[in-house]
């Protein structure tokens, strides 16, 4: 059994540390972005309002609808929502349900997700989500 293999992460950059949550404004001006969504859970409603103050006129919406698993019409009214308001970027608050819709809207947009965790599931670092079968 062969032990080699090759790892390709996906290009990121992490900002960590006390009163990060104030660089969420400079990260997204620096990938360029002018019309956000934020999205996130119910749960974290009040801290997705807060990214989406800070943003300025750079926040194009929210939508705190994100759930387990990523269900397909809720990436669906996600996407369709992100279209509608011209979104060029998402911010995603939140746990790997936030983040998880992110990446949803990331893969049929084609847009760039800044995450910002408020949990640990390692969902910012990696390509998957979860989705329940359907039909």
């Amino acid at each position: 059994m062969s032990r080699e293999f090759i790892y390709s992460a996906l290009p990121m950059r992490v900002v960590f540390g006390a009163g990060s949550l104030r660089q969420v404004p400079a990260e997204v001006a620096a990938l360029g972005l002018s019309r956000v969504l934020v999205i996130s859970g119910p749960r974290q409603e009040a801290v997705a309002k807060q990214v989406f103050a800070s943003l300025g006129s750079r926040a194009a919406g929210i939508l705190p609808t994100a759930r387990e698993h990523v269900p397909a019409a809720t990436a669906a009214a996600a996407c369709e929502l992100a279209a509608s308001l011209g979104a060029d970027g998402c911010v995603a608050v939140g746990g790997g349900s936030s983040i998880g819709l992110g990446k949803a809207i990331a893969k049929e947009l084609g847009l760039p997700v800044v995450a910002v965790p408020t949990t640990y599931a390692g969902s910012e670092m990696t390509p998957v989500w979860g989705s329940p079968p359907t039909g």
